[in-house]
């Protein structure tokens, strides 16, 4: 069974290059900021979440906080185009298991993945 990969960010772009890298392999669902991560969260089985940490309303810090929530166990890496060790630290904290720096390579987001 194909994994389901939820991919959280509010650019377009960054939305469509991680479709075209892994759409051949996963399954995804798309949000384009936090409540509709966490609605996504909430009605459907995810197995791996993508998560921006600046987006506008709910930052990904906060919606990482509110995934947790809904399931302790989720598998979250945190994409970002700042380098922030601090917000890197605050998120694994939080949670999640990986950090990756936009923008990135496909060989950079699959090996984050298969770390998963």
């Amino acid at each position: 069974m194909r994994k389901k990969i939820l991919i959280c960010d509010d650019e377009e772009g960054i939305r469509e290059s991680l479709k075209l890298i892994l759409e051949k392999d996963y399954d995804l669902v798309f949000a384009q900021n936090g409540d509709e991560a966490i609605h996504s969260m909430r009605t459907m089985p995810i197995d791996i979440t993508i998560l921006d940490i600046k987006m506008p309303r709910k930052d990904g810090l906060e919606t990482l906080k509110e995934l947790m929530k809904i399931n302790p166990k989720s598998r979250v890496i945190i994409a970002t185009g700042y380098k922030s060790v601090d917000i890197a630290k605050e998120a694994i904290n939080i949670g999640a298991i990986d950090y990756i720096v936009k923008p990135f390579d496909s060989k950079t987001i699959m090996k984050s993945i298969e770390k998963l």
